[in-house]
């Protein structure tokens, strides 16, 4: 079972004018909460641990996670409200987003939670700002330093400033995760927030110094590139007719994990020996992924047999 750990909220969009205001459509998101469904579509046994509110958008939260075959038993119900993430859209499709979450379910996961998860783990998926709030982020660690060693551990960053808008608390985790991970993926966005002025093969040497196994950088229309301690790759975007981009990267990741899991790869020795045409294909795929969510509304990330 791979362990999804993070956010769940509601991503929120302008729907356009009324007579009286605005109208808006709110649906299902978060960045952990898109990649635990995006595994589930993709044929991957996956579990969300996480909080959710006992309110009506915390049950439609559980209710989406369940219709998608997640597994649900690590959900921690708490008596909180629902984060809320205001989307904007340039011309482009690109998101903006505002998050309304102080004291929100998603942030108060406890480290006692650690009791829900299921016994047998076969990796970890971590990222985005509840690595950086608390309580979740001590959460997080406990996970993370419980499973390191038993399993892989995966991470992606997914910096969010308007959440926590101290780089320094962004960059302090990164340096925790990097000796801890196997698995890291970033964007060239975040990468440019974490280390100003770093290229990211100059990146991944350090973090492959670390005990990385696999590192990603994702450069959107740009392409993607990898690299273990044995192999390199740069792939081309997938082409795609953009409608936004919210929730690519999250397919991105869930498309490279069940890639991962399906060749096999996914254990800690696999990732740290995959060579360059291996990490070219789990690129492709992930690239491809990425792409039909971006023809989409949202994060509508896409099923197995939608894919090569």
């Amino acid at each position: 079972m791979l362990v999804v750990c993070g956010e769940a909220l509601m991503d929120v969009f302008v729907a356009g004018d009324t007579s009286t205001g605005m109208a808006l459509d709110a649906r299902v998101g978060g960045s952990p909460f898109n990649v635990a469904i995006g595994l589930a579509r993709l044929g991957q046994p996956a579990a969300f641990f996480g909080g959710l509110s006992r309110g009506a958008l915390g049950e439609r939260l559980a209710q989406a996670l369940r219709e998608e075959g997640v597994h649900c038993a690590s959900l921690a119900r708490l008596d909180a409200p629902t984060t809320l993430g205001l989307v904007e859209l340039d011309a482009q499709g690109v998101p903006s987003y505002s998050f309304r979450g102080q004291a929100c379910a998603d942030r108060l996961l406890e480290p006692n939670a650690l009791a829900l998860l299921p016994a047998y783990i076969s990796a970890v998926q971590v990222g985005s700002y509840a690595t950086v709030v608390e309580p979740i982020a001590s959460t997080v660690r406990a996970l993370v330093l419980r499973e390191r060693g038993r399993c892989p551990v995966c991470y992606d960053p997914n910096v969010r400033l308007d959440v926590e808008p101290d780089i320094a608390r962004w960059r302090e985790v990164l340096h925790w995760m990097m000796p801890r991970c196997d698995l890291l993926k970033l964007s060239e966005e975040d990468l440019a927030l974490l280390r100003p002025g770093l290229a990211p093969t100059s990146f991944a040497g350090e973090a492959l110094a670390a005990g990385v196994g696999l590192v990603v950088v994702t450069s959107g229309a740009g392409g993607a590139a990898g690299w273990s301690p044995v192999g390199e790759m740069q792939v081309p975007a997938h082409p795609a007719a953009v409608v936004d981009t919210v929730g690519a990267g999250d397919s991105f990741q869930a498309a490279l994990l069940a890639w991962l899991g399906e060749s096999g790869k996914l254990q800690r020795d696999e990732l740290h020996a995959l060579a360059s045409a291996e990490i070219g294909e789990a690129l492709r795929f992930a690239a491809a992924a990425a792409a039909i969510t971006c023809a989409r509304r949202g994060a509508d990330l896409p099923r197995r047999t939608q894919l090569p």
